[in-house]
C-alpha cells in the first residue's frame, strides 16, 4: 500500500509539473514577436515628423571648416522658404532629390510621404537644364572657377580666371573658399549619362536671394541649408529637375 500511495504522489507531482510547464509556455508563446503576433492586417503606425528646429536655431551663426558663417536674418526670408518637413508633392522615391524651379523649392523625398523642403534662388543657369541626373560628387567649401564668359563681363575676376594643368590635372586658381565664396559651404556637381551638366547645387551668402531670379548661378541655397542638404543625400543619389510641382503649402 505504501508503495501504491508513492506511485500515486509522484503521478500527482508529474501531472502539476506537465502543467505548470504547458501555462509557461503559453505565457511566454504570447510575448514572442514571430509567428504573426499583434493585431493582423494593421499596418505599422506612421511615426511623427521629424523635427528640424526653431527657424533660429536653424540659422544660426555656425563655425564650419574653420570658416565662421554668420547667422542668418530669417525673418526677412518669406517662411515658405525656410527649411521644413512637407508632405511629398513629387511622388519620387525616398533619397531623390528634386528642383522645383518654377516656385524656388529644393526637395529630398523622405519615406512615409514626406520631404524635407528647402527654398532657393536662380540665376539663368539655374533655368538651363533640366531632366533627370545624378549627383556625381560632393565638395565642401569648394574653390570657384568663374566662367570665361562670366570674365569678359565682369572684368574685375579676370584674377579668378583657372587654368587647367595637363601635368597634375588639376584646374589652378579660382577663388579661395570661405564665406564670400559665390559657392559657399558646399557644393553639389550634377552629372548626366556621365557627363558633367555644369548644373550645381551651392550655397551663398546672398541669404536675400533666396525664393527669386537673379543674374548669375544655378541653384543656391543659405550656408546653413545647404550643410543640412550636404549630410541628408549622398552621392550618386538620383536628382530630378522640372518646374512647376503642385505645392500646397
Amino acid at each position: 500500500m505504501t508503495a501504491a500511495l508513492t506511485r500515486t504522489s509522484i503521478s500527482r507531482r508529474s501531472l502539476l509539473a506537465a502543467a505548470s510547464v504547458s501555462v509557461a509556455s503559453a505565457a511566454l508563446a504570447g510575448c514572442t514577436t514571430t509567428g504573426g503576433g499583434g493585431r493582423p492586417g494593421r499596418p505599422p503606425a506612421e511615426p511623427p515628423a521629424p523635427s528640424l528646429g526653431s527657424p533660429a536655431s536653424m540659422y544660426a551663426a555656425v563655425v564650419d571648416g574653420g570658416h565662421s558663417i554668420p547667422a542668418v536674418p530669417f525673418e526677412k526670408i518669406d517662411k515658405r522658404y525656410h527649411r521644413q518637413v512637407v508632405p511629398d508633392p513629387t511622388g519620387e522615391a525616398p533619397g531623390t532629390v528634386v528642383v522645383d524651379t518654377g516656385n524656388h523649392f529644393l526637395y529630398v523625398v523622405q519615406r512615409f510621404g514626406r520631404a524635407v523642403r528647402y527654398g532657393v534662388g536662380l540665376g539663368r543657369q539655374g533655368f538651363e537644364w533640366s531632366g533627370q541626373g545624378v549627383i556625381e560628387w560632393k565638395q565642401p567649401w569648394p574653390r570657384w572657377h568663374p566662367p570665361a564668359e562670366m570674365i569678359e563681363r565682369q572684368p574685375e575676376l579676370k584674377k579668378y580666371a583657372t587654368e587647367y594643368d595637363p601635368k597634375t590635372k588639376e584646374w589652378k586658381g579660382g577663388m579661395a573658399p570661405g564665406v564670400n565664396n559665390p559657392l559657399g559651404a558646399r557644393a553639389l556637381y550634377i552629372y548626366q549619362n556621365g557627363k558633367d551638366t555644369l548644373y550645381r547645387l551651392h550655397g551663398s551668402p546672398e541669404w536675400w536671394s533666396i525664393g527669386k531670379s537673379v543674374s548669375s548661378g544655378c541653384v543656391r541655397l543659405i550656408n546653413q541649408d545647404v550643410i543640412d542638404l550636404f549630410d541628408r543625400v549622398a552621392e550618386k543619389s538620383p536628382i530630378v529637375v522640372t518646374s512647376g510641382l503642385r505645392v500646397t503649402a
